[in-house]
This record gives C-alpha cells, sequence and structure tokens, in this order.
C-alpha cells in the first residue's frame, strides 16, 4: 500500500501489531534527513560528477506510525535519471552495516588498506575508486536496523526487525519508500549483496516482486544460500564435503602442499571431482567404512589439504572450518583467517577449540571505522550524536532464523534456513530476471564450492540456465580489498548491468 507523504513504506501489519501488544510508550518520531552534496570521481580515465545523499527514510506500520529511522547513503550521477539503473547495497551480518561495500569497493571513494595484511594505524587514508561502478549505475548504500545510523523509533523494538523474514519487509519497504521519494520507480532496478546480504537477496528479489518491484538483476559478492551446506551440525556431512575444496585452495596459497602443484585451477577440478565421488561416499558409509579404506582416504585428504593422515584419522575424516584455520599452520605458530584465509595472526592459544578472535576482521575494522566516521562528517557533512554501528553483535544474536518459504513443503520439520526456492520463484515468475554470482577460492565463510553446489539446486527451467552466472576470484570474503580482484569486479559487474539491460531491450 502506497503512502503519499512520501516518508517511508507500510510495513506489514504483523509488525502493527507486535508493536501494539507490547504497549510501549510513544514519542516524536525524528523526522527524515536529507544532506545532499556534490563530488567527482575518475572511473577509466573519465571524471564522473554525482550528487551524494546521505540521509534517512522513515518505516511506517499499517497505522502509519513510524517504527524505523533507516540511514542510507545514495550516489546518483548527475543528468537524466529516469532510464538510468539504480542498484540498492548492503553487507551481511546478520548485523553488519554497509561499509565494507560502500568504502571497499563499489562507492566512489575508499579506504587505503594493505592487501592480505594489517594497515600500520590511523590517520587512515580515502582516495578516489576508480573501480566503483558508479559509472554504470546509480547506488544506494543501506545499513539494516540496528546497524550503521539506522535504528527504530518511536518505542518500536529491534527485534521486530531482526529476522530472516522481518528483515526482507523492512528492506523492501525501504528501496520502495526510496523509489517513492526520489521517483524512480521506472528506472532499471538491481540489488547487490554481500554475505548473508545474498541470503537476504535471494527472499528479498521474491518479496519484491510479489510488491510489484520487478528487478532486472542480482549480483551475489560470496554467497551463501542454503545453511546446510555451511553449518558444522552433528549428523550433517555436507559441509565437509563442500569446504574440502577451500582447504585444498588456502593450503596451495600457503604452500602446505606436498608435493606443490604449480597450477590452482586443474588442482582445485581434480578434488571437486574426489569430494563429491570418492569422500562423500565413503563418509555415506560411516561406521561401515573398512579400515583400510580409511587410512587410505586420510592419506588422500592429507595430499589434498596439507593436514596429516593421522589429524584425519583422529578426526573421523571430518575436519570443521574452526579446526582447519588453527591446523594448517599450527607448526608456525599461525592461525589463517575465515573469511579470508590469506590473513594470518598468531595462534595466541593452541588447545582451544574455537578461535581466539577474528584474524581478518580485525586486520581492518579500525581503518574502516575511522573512514566512514570520518567520511559522513567530513565529506558529506552528516552529523550526529549517535554512533554508527559498524557491526553490532546484538542484532545477530536475536536473530530468528524461521523463514516461510514460497513453496508447500509437505512433510518438512524445521531445520537449516533456506532461500534457494524464494529465488527459484523469483526467476520464474520473472524469466527476464538476470543472476550474477561472484565467489573467492580462499573464503572460509561462503565457500565457492559450497555455492556452486546450491546453485544447483535452483531447478531452474532449461530456457533459464543461462540467465545464472558464476565468476571466480584467486582473494578472500571481500573481494575487493585487492586491487586487481577489485579491478576484475568492477569490469564484470558493469559488463553484467550493461548486458543485463541488452537483452531485456
Amino acid at each position: 500500500m502506497h503512502t503519499g507523504c512520501g516518508r517511508g513504506w507500510l510495513l506489514a501489519a504483523a509488525l502493527s501489531t507486535a508493536l501494539a501488544g507490547q504497549g510501549m510508550m510513544r514519542q516524536a518520531a525524528p523526522r527524515e534527513r536529507r544532506v545532499v552534496t556534490q563530488g567527482t570521481v575518475t572511473i577509466g580515465g573519465a571524471s564522473v560528477a554525482y550528487t551524494a545523499t546521505a540521509g534517512t527514510l522513515l518505516l511506517r506500520d499499517a497505522r502509519q506510525r513510524p517504527i524505523a529511522s533507516v540511514f542510507y547513503t545514495a550516489y546518483t550521477r548527475n543528468g537524466p535519471a529516469a532510464a538510468r539503473p539504480i542498484t540498492f547495497v548492503y553487507n551481511g551480518g546478520p548485523g553488519s552495516s554497509s561499509v565494507w561495500l560502500h568504502l571497499g569497493g563499489l562507492g566512489p571513494k575508499r579506504v587505503v588498506v594493505p592487501d592480505a595484511a594489517t594497515p600500520k594505524g590511523a590517520p587512515f587514508t580515502l582516495t578516489n575508486n576508480g573501480d566503483s561502478i558508479l559509472d554504470a549505475t546509480d547506488l544506494v548504500f543501506i545499513d539494516p536496523v540496528g546497524t550503521g545510523y539506522s535504528h527504530p523509533v518511536d518505542g518500536a523494538s529491534g527485534k521486530q526487525f531482526w529476522g530472516v523474514d522481518e528483515d526482507v519487509r523492512a528492506m523492501g519497504a525501504t528501496i520502495e519508500a526510496y523509489l517513492t521519494q526520489y521517483q524512480r520507480w521506472n528506472s532499471p532496478k538491481f540489488i547487490l549483496g554481500e554475505s548473508y546480504g545474498t541470503f537476504r537477496s535471494a527472499a528479498l528479489a521474491n518479496y519484491l516482486q510479489t510488491q510489484g518491484v520487478q528487478l532486472n538483476g542480482v549480483m551475489l559478492l560470496s554467497s551463501v544460500l542454503n545453511f546446510e551446506a555451511s553449518s558444522f551440525s552433528p549428523g550433517n556431512d555436507l559441509p565437509f564435503i563442500l569446504f574440502l575444496p577451500s582447504y585444498t585452495a588456502i593450503a596451495w596459497y600457503h604452500h602446505q602442499l606436498t608435493p606443490q602443484p604449480a597450477h590452482l585451477r586443474p588442482l582445485l577440478q581434480q578434488v571437486e571431482a574426489f569430494a563429491f565421488q570418492t569422500y562423500a561416499p565413503a563418509l555415506l558409509e560411516g561406521d561401515r567404512l573398512p579400515a583400510a579404506a580409511r587410512q587410505k582416504l586420510a592419506a588422500q585428504l592429507a595430499r589434498y589439504t596439507g593436514l596429516s593422515a593421522s589429524a584425519w584419522e583422529r578426526a573421523d575424516l571430518r575436519v570443521n572450518a574452526v579446526e582447519f584455520e588453527q591446523r594448517l599452520l599450527a607448526s608456525e605458530g599461525r592461525v589463517t583467517g575465515r573469511l579470508d584465509a590469506r590473513y594470518t595472526g598468531a595462534n595466541v592459544n593452541p588447545l582451544w577449540p574455537a578461535r581466539a578472535y577474528p584474524v581478518m576482521q580485525s586486520s581492518i575494522l579500525g581503518a574502516f571505522t575511522a573512514g566512514i566516521r570520518t567520511y559522513l562528517a567530513e565529506d558529506l557533512h552528516y552529523t550526529t550524536t549517535r554512533p554508527y554501528l559498524v557491526s553490532n553483535g546484538a542484532v545477530g544474536r536475536a536473530w530468528d532464523w524461521k523463514h516461510r518459504t514460497p513453496f508447500v513443503n509437505f512433510g518438512a520439520r524445521p531445520g537449516f534456513t533456506d532461500v534457494v526456492p524464494d529465488l527459484r520463484r523469483a526467476m520464474v515468475t520473472n524469466p527476464h530476471l538476470r543472476l550474477m554470482v561472484n565467489e573467492a577460492y580462499y573464503d572460509l565463510g561462503t565457500p565457492f564450492f559450497a555455492t556452486e553446489y546450491t546453485l544447483a539446486q535452483l531447478k531452474l527451467p532449461a530456457a533459464l540456465a543461462g540467465h545464472v552466472e558464476i565468476q571466480h576470484y584467486r582473494v578472500g570474503h571481500m573481494l575487493y580489498l585487492n586491487d586487481s580482484a577489485r579491478d576484475k569486479l568492477h569490469t564484470n559487474l558493469e559488463r553484467f548491468i550493461a548486458s543485463t539491460l541488452a537483452a531485456q531491450h
């Protein structure tokens, strides 16, 4: 349902009911803000003039009562906007702001950080981002409620937005509010998410289209679409199979394989075949696997991962990601990062069964926190007394993982959350929708083979199979932190946008 005053879009009536049932005292909601500045960025040797808008949108419930203030940063290329593509961008978490994609790879400015290493310290530098995709599409970076400057208002509770379906409704409402306020309903529309943002995108694409927002394309970076493929839970052997090629890639990067193959991709093709054809059937055997076969398999796993055969046997042929992070470089007293295993750090307690600290995130958090706080205040002139929450752990801890699938699943029981059916429905009901997936070899958060396995379960009609493309990068989770990968990502995203629009018109 539309709201004629341009102050946001109506959320589902369920949010209104939940709020009314809590009997909270209401206070005056903040007004929407909008701070506009002008800028230029040089991309591919050409100067692109743009308008930057840092502002908020108020989300309202079915009774027109404000329930959230959502912060966004929009960049629109100067000139006619009606037919120009617009892309809505967000990160994941749950509980992450959009700072990583904003100042890491896609916005007109980026934070300068060394690749796979910790920056030396403040002052950090913001520089022209020649790999921004602003030359191909307008960009709107959205901070979900509870992150950045976005927050509940007027007595609303954060938990009303902190769940798979609650988040999709809120993000959908934000996008609809922006399209209304800036008269962009008839512009070509794309969504782009990273990490949990890809999970959000699959469900959001389907939700938006049920609301009349027909997307042209969906772009995913470091994807997770079905948590069964990455959850090391008792009785779930799937992740052990799907993480194995990532273990191989990371061991190859750190020169832990004996012998060390010269080229990565042929090795990965060999390991992928082994994972499905040999390793998976062996795990299915369980205790029935003969001792000789177990020893032979452990020896092969050792050759593919750099871990010893005895370690694989002690682990019952099942090494989870945390164990791999801690064991691969144990002889050097080092651990690898999870999201980007090219990063390494000191192993402060080798006996701990869990990672002591997030190696990769710890390396870059300070630079991005200082960068966004400085950039918003000094460059975009957006000031507030609220802290900018780069990441909010409370969101993830309170997250409701229940999800209503768009298809009837007879006999289903609560289990791993899966949005592959949502993405399938979005692509079937909109047969022009295109999907681009970008994945990294050294990522243990969203391993590439797990993504490819999940996409193979889309079960699209043959006529739509060509609407999905996959791109690989020899980096970690945040593809854009590496200069050459960021340049490749820029080229691929721009080509995808252009080819999508060409195919649809």
